[in-house]
């Protein structure tokens, strides 16, 4: 089975720096396009950013590729969001998942873990 395990949040100020990390396991990471997402309180899950397989091929969300990078390492089933310049606006549960191409959002995946927590405040 897919299981995803999310770390690294936190709380930090404007400004401020964090490395989210997403452990993977239950399908054949090293051939899988991941994506992060992230869900603001009251607000729908939205697509972050995506990766291919071999993490030559990056997508990001308009706003965001000027202080987020993606890269995963497939010989540890592990994908890494570095987030820089942190905003409050940045402030949601950040999940990870394989990326389907056809379900930009995720609106269908069905093994979502427990994501973890990004709060920007001062």
């Amino acid at each position: 089975e897919v299981r995803l395990e999310e770390s690294g949040g936190g709380l930090v100020q404007p400004g401020g720096s964090l490395r989210l990390s997403c452990a993977a396991s239950g399908f054949t990471f090293s051939t899988t396009p991941m994506a992060w997402f992230r869900q603001a309180p009251g607000k729908e899950r939205l697509f972050v950013v995506s990766i291919d397989s071999n993490g030559e091929t990056t997508y990001y969300e308009n706003s965001l590729k000027e202080r987020f990078t993606i890269s995963r390492d497939n010989a540890k089933n592990l994908l890494y969001l570095q987030m820089n310049n942190l905003k409050p606006e940045d402030t949601a549960v950040y999940y990870c998942a394989p990326y389907d191409e056809y379900d930009y959002h995720g609106d269908d995946f069905g093994s979502w873990g427990l994501g973890t927590q990004v709060t920007v405040s001062s």
